[in-house]
Order: C-alpha cells, then sequence, then structure tokens
C-alpha cells in the first residue's frame, strides 16, 4: 500500500503498511553499561539507540549485542508480542522480573535489532560514559 501523501523520514525504517510508523537506529559513540541495583547486567560499545514513532514519538530504547550482556537472563516462556515494524518479541528475566526483550528474528527490513538486548528503562539503570567519539 502506498500513501502519496507522507513524506517518509531519512535514514529510517518504515514500516510498509504505514509509512508513519517507523523507526530510526543509530550507534551510540559512548560506552554503555546497564545495571539492576548493584549487578551489572551489560557493558557495550556497540550499542543501537532506537527512537520510534508510532502516533507519538516513542522515548528511545538502547539496543545492545547479545554478547555484551553479563549477567544470565532467563527467557519468560508465556510472553511473547508482535510488532508490525520489527516483528515477535520474546521477553528476559532476572530473579523473575521481566527486564528486557529482544527480536531473535525482526521483520527482514528492521534486521538491524536482530538479536539484539533491550532493557526496560524502568527496570534498570543506563548510564553512557565517556565523551561522545
Amino acid at each position: 500500500m502506498t500513501h502519496p501523501t507522507v513524506t517518509k523520514a531519512t535514514l529510517t525504517i518504515h514500516n510498509p503498511d504505514d509509512p508513519r510508523h517507523f523507526m530510526r537506529a543509530k550507534p551510540v559513540s559512548r560506552f554503555i553499561r546497564i545495571t539492576r541495583g548493584d549487578v551489572v547486567l551489560a557493558e557495550s560499545r556497540a550499542a543501537l539507540r532506537v527512537t520510534e514513532v508510532a502516533g507519538d514519538v516513542l522515548d528511545p530504547v538502547l539496543y545492545v549485542p547479545p554478547e555484551d550482556v553479563v549477567e544470565t537472563l532467563e527467557l519468560v516462556a508465556d510472553k511473547a508480542t508482535h510488532c508490525p515494524l520489527k516483528g515477535d518479541a520474546s521477553y528476559l528475566a532476572l530473579d523473575g522480573v521481566t527486564i528486557a526483550w529482544r527480536y531473535e528474528a525482526p521483520l527482514e527490513f528492521a534486521s538491524v535489532i536482530a538479536g539484539r538486548i533491550a532493557f526496560y528503562s524502568d527496570e534498570v539503570a543506563v548510564a553512557e560514559i565517556g565523551p561522545a567519539a
């Protein structure tokens, strides 16, 4: 379906069924440390900051490569959701609390986030350390 009256944002990933629903993934130039209390969950120099527009501008989310997650997270067996822009999400928990999600096999046009892990901002603390590169 085409929407001739909608101007698409550049350098973004658009939902093919609704070009007003889109996201932009940009590399984060700073070192990222994600903690929950005193526990370090992830440290990364390869995080992506994803900003999504879906009726409103959503808060940016950091997605980190799975190899940068240093704490073991458990798959939440009975929880999954679908996003028409990203695909099917699975959820991850620490000590029984759901704190993160990932898109193992996102929709093809959203493959930049494949396998990366995003954390709920109200469940963790995120620090961006050092000057921007």
